[in-house]
């Protein structure tokens, strides 16, 4: 701890932070501009000088550590001074034209310019002709840029896109492209988030609306397990009388979270529906006589107990293939750690100093793992171990060793780095047997990971601090799940790894916990909520019954931080519910959120109703969003098996991966986004499938075909292609081993 004082008043900091970072923990107020919390600092604007007793001159508070007992002066007429003559300078040349301006009422410029008083232009220079640049989602005005660096730094260190930079030319400064004359990035939107000006704007929210116009709707975005804090930025589409409320922008608070491309821009999937009694009376029927009701991880916790209770009360059965295999994942990791779940989480991932990323594509199955990584290695220095059959293109920023394996080879790969990673571990007899009888050699050829890589990893983490494994979504549906669950809870147990697992949607983890999910069978006589039946409701186009969208419901998700986080309603939606059924079938509740109390303490909920839910972060940037599951112990009676033979995958070999901000059917309907469900693959994969770039193909996969085309990607090595599964339904995308065996017949060509 270092005790100093700010405006004589005593301040505590505690090592390694800045004097800025202390004043805002105190209470006190420094101007800043350039200043982003989860970035290092960019230290452009000098708006947060102070006076010290150590120094003749102003210091930046921004990046300036106090020492023991230094006195702070942050309030004087000389600092006032030179705030205003900082913020003098900033107005000079800057356009008038804050009536049209996107930032407007929302402008730091705005802000600061009313705050030290500058009513008028004492300086003056040539103004210069700047070309306003189009960057697909993004608009840039270099005329509005104040060359603050926040988008250049929360590009590199937080997003590891590192796709823009500060083009330095005097008074002909600007951002631009890095490498590169367009913009080439995964258009995450943050640098539009970041901006204080309106230098960096959405080109589709561009002069649609004022900020002042906009009500703000607070909630947890739907497309992935990270449940990210956003708001729903709506407003009226006219004055006329009964007028519906639109989404136009999705907004953050950038200080403290993050969001990406899809949580941005992909806002507008909800659904219209009506009250048609007709047709409600046919779901209601179809579920009293339905042996099943199967549905997808795109559902609230509410409708998951109510889905839940329906199938006690009428004795469904419920299926859902996507959250039962995460289900039996957490069962069989539970039986070795005697935990409920995992104890790693994102802020983990951002605090460690060595990371193993093992069995998943993070950088498209959950931006928010990547980001935290991108986050570990520029701010921490972690070393990045990335081990997968496909290596990834978006990660090679932050990745420091790729370890390939041959596919269907993970429960070999993990026995082999867990017994690699406990080699020093205080471990069972029985355990160190298990470990000393693996067949290296074979595991070794037939996973093609020599003893080398695995040397190299046991050096490289010899010395980390804080370390993280995190394992993707392939593994939950590998036939051998259970076993490789085991051996990872064995690493997060014996070792100082904490563990994430990856979950794949956004309720993935909650319906988990709250469902008693059975297998299955493919059965006719079937219910589909936002999923295949016999009969279908839900928010996809095809449904029979039309029931809202996450967009247009109250609720609560779970996140794989294991906190269950309240979502709003933003747009209305006129038809029934799924509580509307529940309550014609028998059950008995008012709104869909007073399940919100009832969900299962046994699985860590706390009882808790949704209007005690809080849903906001605080100005330090603490997390005041709904609350985090009791990680309850459980018996750990688990044992681990022998591994098994370990499969070949050859011949056509296709990888289930979505697009960068391509999750589900939510996103395939949306307007920014971009649509790419095309085959993609390298021209190893081309020449071994004899087919080209451009061609029309038919897939032929073990119990579906597909047709697309296909397009040759130079970025892309070896015999493994990449196929999309947002535009095939809910939950198509990790249902069943995302690997698969296939057959490929050209059809022609795409001209």
């Amino acid at each position: 701890m270092i005790n100093f004082t700010i405006n004589g008043q005593p301040v505590i900091a505690n090592k390694g932070e800045t004097i800025l970072q202390a004043a805002r923990k105190a209470g006190f107020y420094i101007p800043t501009m350039c200043y982003l919390e989860k970035t290092t600092p960019c230290a452009s604007c000098r708006l947060c000088v102070v006076e010290t007793d150590k120094t003749d001159g102003l210091i930046l508070s921004c990046q300036t550590p106090p020492t023991e007992g230094l006195a702070v002066v942050i309030d004087s007429d000389r600092l006032k001074t030179e705030r205003t003559n900082i913020m003098r300078l900033y107005d000079v040349n800057h356009p008038l034209e804050c009536g049209v301006c996107d930032k407007s009422g929302a402008c730091d410029l705005q802000n600061k310019t009313l705050e030290f008083g500058v009513s008028s232009q004492h300086f003056s220079a040539k103004d210069q002709h700047r070309k306003i640049e189009h960057w697909g989602l993004i608009n840039y005005d270099p005329s509005l840029c104040i060359l603050c660096e926040k988008c250049v730094h929360v590009c590199n260190e937080i997003i590891g896109d590192d796709a823009i930079e500060l083009q330095f030319g005097g008074y002909k400064s600007s951002v631009i492209p890095k490498n590169s004359d367009a913009l080439d990035c995964t258009f995450c939107g943050e640098c539009i988030a970041v901006c204080p000006v309106g230098a960096l704007v959405s080109s589709n929210f561009q002069y649609s609306a004022n900020a002042w116009e906009l009500s703000q709707i607070p909630a947890t975005c739907v497309h992935c397990s990270a449940g990210c804090s956003l708001m729903y930025e709506v407003r009226h589409t006219s004055n006329l009388t009964g007028a519906k409320d639109k989404i136009y922008r999705v907004t953050n608070d950038f200080e403290h979270t993050t969001l990406c491309g899809a949580g941005r821009f992909g806002f507008d999937f909800n659904v219209e529906g009506t009250k048609d009694e007709a047709q409600f009376a046919k779901a209601v029927d179809a579920i009293k006589n339905a042996d099943a009701i199967r549905f997808s991880s795109l559902i609230t916790n509410e409708e998951a107990m109510i889905l839940q209770s329906l199938k006690e009360k009428l004795g469904l059965k419920l299926y859902n293939e996507e959250a039962r295999a995460y289900q039996n994942f957490m069962n069989a990791y539970a039986s070795i750690s005697g935990k409920t779940g995992f104890g790693g989480s994102l802020d983990a991932i951002k605090q460690s100093d060595g990371i193993i990323v093992f069995g998943g594509r993070v950088t498209t199955d959950n931006p928010m793992v990547r980001y935290a990584m991108t986050t570990a290695a520029r701010h921490n220095g972690a070393k990045v171990v990335y081990m997968h059959p496909i290596e990834d293109d978006l990660l090679q920023n932050v990745v420091t060793q790729y370890v390939k394996y041959e596919v269907g080879t993970e429960e070999g790969v993990v026995a082999m780095l867990a017994k690699t990673l406990l080699e020093n571990a205080d471990v069972s007899d029985e355990t160190r047997h298990f470990f000393e009888g693996l067949d290296e050699g074979y595991l070794c050829a037939e996973s093609n990971i020599g003893d080398e890589e695995y040397a190299r990893m046991a050096k490289t983490f010899a010395r980390a601090k804080r370390k993280t494994l995190v394992i993707g979504s392939d593994v939950l549906t590998h036939k051998r799940a259970a076993n490789i669950s085991r051996l990872c809870a064995m690493i997060e147990t014996y070792t100082e790894f904490s563990v994430v697992v990856i979950a794949p949607s956004v309720n993935t983890i909650g319906v988990s916990l709250i469902c008693d999910l059975d297998a299955d069978n493919n059965g006719e006589n079937v219910v589909g909520y936002n999923a295949a039946g016999s009969y279908t409701m839900g928010s996809f186009d095809e449904a029979m019954l039309k029931l809202p969208s996450l967009n247009s419901q109250e609720g609560t998700f779970v996140s794989i931080n294991h906190q269950v986080l309240p979502t709003n309603v933003a747009v209305a939606f006129d038809g029934y519910t799924l509580n509307d059924l529940a309550n014609a079938l028998g059950l008995s509740a008012h709104n869909t959120i007073d399940y919100t109390a009832q969900l299962p303490e046994s699985k860590g909920f706390n009882g808790s109703s949704f209007d005690d839910l809080g849903n906001f972060y605080s100005a330090l940037g603490e997390d005041n969003r709904g609350y985090v599951l009791e990680n309850r112990d459980v018996e750990a009676d688990g044992k681990l098996e022998e591994i098994d033979d370990l499969p070949e995958f050859n011949g056509t070999v296709v990888y289930r991966c979505n697009p960068v901000n391509q999750f589900n059917t939510y996103t395939a309907r949306t307007e920014q986004l971009e649509k790419e469900a095309i085959l993609r693959g390298s021209a190893q994969f081309a020449a071994a499938a004899k087919i080209g770039d451009g061609d029309k193909i038919r897939i032929e996969f073990p119990h579906s075909t597909q047709e697309r085309i296909f397009k040759l990607d130079s970025a892309m090595k070896g015999t493994i292609a990449l196929v999309p599964a947002y535009d095939v339904g809910f939950g198509g995308l990790n249902e069943q081993y995302r690997f698969e065996k296939v057959k490929i017949m050209r059809m022609g060509s795409e001209s």
